[in-house]
């Protein structure tokens, strides 16, 4: 069934699929591809036909810290209690009487609880793991380039626009 036979579908979603692209540009950080591309922009240039892709991808994992007991108590009942707030505050909008007081006092009540539960949670699981992971760490998606795409049609005239572009492209 194609694009046009599904009904609410239009004939564009195939788009890039059937459209041509050629790489104008590699860049080593995002921020320099996107200065590109908020130079075309700049100059009226259609931006819907541009992406910038990154490529070489590779995981980061960045380590924050040790995590003992305490620590993981306290990330626990931080999200607990931010889970506790969120939960009581929806419950409380259901009372029709005094919708206010009831939404406050049960988001009051849910941060206490989620923040008790979410603590209790935080060192049952550090605890199975038995000094196996034993700190903290921020985990990331790192391309270690960016390329510049745009379609076949208009690559030309994107290419020309980054020769003008101060700085260099």
């Amino acid at each position: 069934m194609t694009a046009q036979q599904q009904p609410g579908a239009t004939a564009h979603s195939t788009r890039q699929s059937d459209t041509k692209r050629r790489t104008i540009g590699s860049y080593d950080s995002y921020s320099d591809a996107e200065r590109a591309v908020d130079y075309l922009s700049d100059n009226r240039f259609p931006v819907r036909r541009v992406a910038i892709i990154g490529s070489d991808v590779r995981m980061v994992e960045q380590v924050v810290g040790r995590l003992n007991y305490g620590g993981a108590a306290l990330r626990g009942a931080g999200s607990g209690a931010v889970t506790g707030v969120l939960i009581g505050w929806l419950f409380g909008l259901f009372n029709w009487y005094s919708p206010i007081l009831a939404s406050l006092t049960l988001a009051l009540y849910g941060l206490v609880f989620g923040a008790v539960i979410g603590a209790l949670f935080g060192l049952i699981v550090h605890a199975l793991q038995r000094g196996r992971r034993d700190f903290a760490s921020i985990r990331v998606m790192q391309p270690a380039r960016y390329e510049l795409v745009v379609d076949e049609e208009v690559a030309d005239e994107a290419m020309n626009l980054l020769a003008k572009m101060p700085g260099g492209a």
